[in-house]
Order: structure tokens, then sequence, then C-alpha cells
């Protein structure tokens, strides 16, 4: 199955916790501090993978978890830093962000890239020891890792995107003019995932092809088969149109022609711009000779390269390769597509952002500041309780419970831990 879109969920590793110990040893009596810090979380890294076609590996599991970092130990030893996760992409994948839509990275050129960065380790107490605090029974926690909801979305490398619509004979070209071997067969969408093909010109002159599932009217607008695959036209170089025009089907090769141009123009206008040579198929059952000359009158009118051949019998395909060769010459490479992403300018937290509710006498704090602040205290400590008394009155949070009435005996109760409120 060929899945060329997919939504996960990356976290990178939480950062250890520091380690809170003392140094004990036969004859030595105070041997101060030696608790170790934390090691770091494992980051998510995206690699490209030239071997890998499809999004597949996502379509079933889509959240992806690094490993934690271990935490800090007696002798200042520093816990292990957690495990990076390796995710393989096909070459060409980009990534967005979920919420925004922006380009994250363009996973064309670079072969890997951190998506999620992991946590700091936290500081273990041997950190905190001062002339005048020698014995810290405390230490930080770990900071978690980087959160990211992205979207993986591939984008096919290729020079060369065949468009046009469905039977017209894009895949058999594609099977003369290379050794690709797409399914062919004499109905409507018998393409229904992109094949790509490498075209040897001549000596050391070759190209990639790709043959895009047909386009119908309305596919710009997620009709048919061909608004799933539009963006793998994005990267194409050149594009190279081709128009059935025997007539067996009793369509107008103009009408045809305008019409798919027209969708690629809906779906983005620099898409529509880009160079494209015309090539009329069918010619070995052209049932109204009217008809080609038609569609060379009016596209040699708009400027475009225009050459007849018949896929099925071989013929007019060499010059046609030939012309698309010559044409990629003088064209920049493939497209890459810049970064748009900006990261969230982070705010630090204040008291502001804690969230408060009240029941009878009873006030409940929760917020991700105050959380890591209860995780870096040692509450069985009398230094380590008072430094917690210190942040709390420093941080403005007892004169923001006064202003929503708390009385003095009343309740303060903060993930579980609870006192009285004194002034």
């Amino acid at each position: 199955m060929f899945v060329d879109k997919a939504a996960i969920t990356v976290i990178a590793g939480k950062g250890g916790n520091g380690a809170v110990s003392f140094h004990r040893e036969k004859y030595i009596s105070a041997g101060g501090p030696n608790g170790g810090d934390g090691g770091k979380g494992g980051d998510v890294i995206l690699v490209a993978d030239d071997n890998m076609s499809t999004l597949m590996d996502f379509r079933y599991k889509r959240k992806y978890v690094a490993q934690n970092g271990a935490d800090g130990t007696g002798r200042n030893c520093t816990g292990r830093d957690g495990e990076n996760l390796y995710l393989k992409v096909p070459r060409g994948t980009l990534v967005l962000d979920k919420e925004t839509g922006a380009v994250i990275k363009d996973m064309s050129e670079e072969d890997s890239f951190v998506i999620a960065r992991g946590g700091r380790g936290g500081w273990g107490n041997s950190r905190f020891a001062t002339p005048t605090r020698q014995a810290p029974r405390f230490a930080k926690p770990g900071l978690p890792g980087q959160h990211r909801e992205i979207v993986l979305e591939l984008k096919l490398l290729a020079d060369v995107g065949l468009v046009g619509f469905p039977n017209v004979g894009k895949s058999t070209l594609l099977s003369v003019v290379s050794k690709a071997h797409p399914k062919i067969a004499n109905y409507h969408f018998t393409t229904l995932y992109p094949n790509l093909g490498v075209v040897y010109a001549g000596e050391g002159l070759s190209f990639v092809m790709a043959d895009i599932p047909g386009i119908i009217e309305g596919a710009s607008e997620g009709a048919g088969l061909g608004h799933d695959f539009l963006r793998h036209i994005e990267r194409c170089r050149l594009i190279v149109h081709i128009v059935d025009v025997s007539g067996s089907e009793g369509r107008d090769p103009v009408a045809d022609f305008e019409a798919i141009n027209a969708e690629l123009k809906n779906y983005s206008p620099e898409l529509a711009a880009r160079p494209q040579i015309v090539a009329a198929n069918k010619l070995d059952i052209v049932q109204d000779p009217a008809l080609p000359q038609k569609l060379k009158d009016y596209v040699q009118a708009l400027g475009y390269r225009y050459f007849e051949i018949s896929a099925a019998a071989h013929k007019g395909t060499r010059e046609l390769v030939m012309a698309i060769a010559e044409e990629l010459s003088h064209l920049p490479p493939v497209h890459v597509f810049a970064p748009e992403y900006v990261e969230p300018e982070i705010v630090p937290e204040t008291v502001e952002d804690l969230e408060i509710t009240v029941s009878g006498d009873v006030y409940s704090i929760e917020g991700a500041w105050i959380e890591r602040l209860m995780n870096s205290v040692n509450f069985s400590d009398h230094e380590s309780r008072m430094y917690f008394d210190r942040m709390l009155r420093g941080s403005g949070l007892f004169e923001r419970l006064e202003e929503m009435g708390i009385d003095e005996g009343d309740t303060v109760s903060i993930y579980g831990l609870e006192f009285e409120y004194r002034k």
C-alpha cells in the first residue's frame, strides 16, 4: 500500500532527576553531599532513508516516545542519558507542524534532523552546597522533553512529472522509456499510486520520471485520485502533459489540455507556471486526423513544445526523451521547501499561570511551575521546607490567595500536600 501522508506525535525523553546523597565512609563523620545529576532525555531524530518509498510504517503507530534519562546516584555519579529514537522516513518527506501547517523541515538534502530534543537532567544536591549551606537535602528534577504534533508528507523527488486525464497512456510511456513496470490496462484509474522510473537518455545523461495517477476535473477540490497525488508534482522541474488525441473516447484534446492546466493552477499557481512539454499520444489509432492538428496549433500558439507519439507502438518516444533531457539541462534543481516554522517564544511561567480552585475553605493549586517546585523539595528536611516557603512567598502566590479571600487557617492543597494558611 502506498501511504504518502501521516500525522504522528513525537515525545523526547524526560531528563533524569538529580540525587540527594551524602558521602559515607568509615572514620569520616561529615563527608558532605555527593548526589549526582540526572541524565539527559533521548532525542527523537528523523533519518532520510533512500530505500524507503512510502510512509506505511506510520500508518498504524502514531505515537513515538524516546527513552528518559536515568536519575543521578551517589558518589557524584551522573545518570545515563536516554537513548535517542531514530525514525526512518523516505527522502523527500516534508515535516509540517500539525497545528499551523508550517514547514519544519524538508528531508530532501540532509540525512538527519532532530525533531524533538530531550529534557535536561536535574542537578544533584552536591551542586547546591555553599559555605553556609553545607548539607543541602534537595535536588532538582529533570526537565520534560519536547512534545510535538507533526504531519509527515511525502513529495516524490522526480525531475519530470507525467500529468493528464486517466487512461491517456502515462504508465505506458513510463514503461517504454524506463525499466519501470507499472500496472497497465485499458480502463480508467489503472494507476492507483505514483510510479517512478529512471530514464537513460545517453551516456551519463539520465533523469527520474514520475507517473502521477490520472487527474480529473475538480481534483484540486478533492475529486478523484489525482487530488491525493498533486503534491508529488510540486518538486518536478518539468511537466510532460500527455493528451489523448485518438478521439476513441469522444473527447476534445484541447478541452482536456485546458482542464488539466486549470486543476494545476487551482492547486498551486506556482505549479501551473512550471515548464511544460505537450505530448499527443495514441497517434496510431487516431480516428479524426483533425484532432492532433487542432491540439498542435493551440499549444504552439501558447508557446509550448509539442510532440506526437504513440507510446504503445514506441513511435516518437525517443525524440520526446531527448527533448526532455535538453530542457532539464537548463532548468534549476529539484525544488526544496524552505522552513517556515518559528519556534513559539517560551514565556517564563508566573504565579498568574497557576490554576486555583476554591471549594469551601480549601484552595487547590495546580500548574507546571509549582509541580516542578514540589518535585525539587525534600519535605522531610527543614531547610528544604524553608526554601519551599520562600519560593511561594517570593512568587506572589500568597498575595493572589489573599485577593481571592483566603483566611488564616484555611487549607491550601498542592498535588496532595495540604497545609494551613498562615500570614
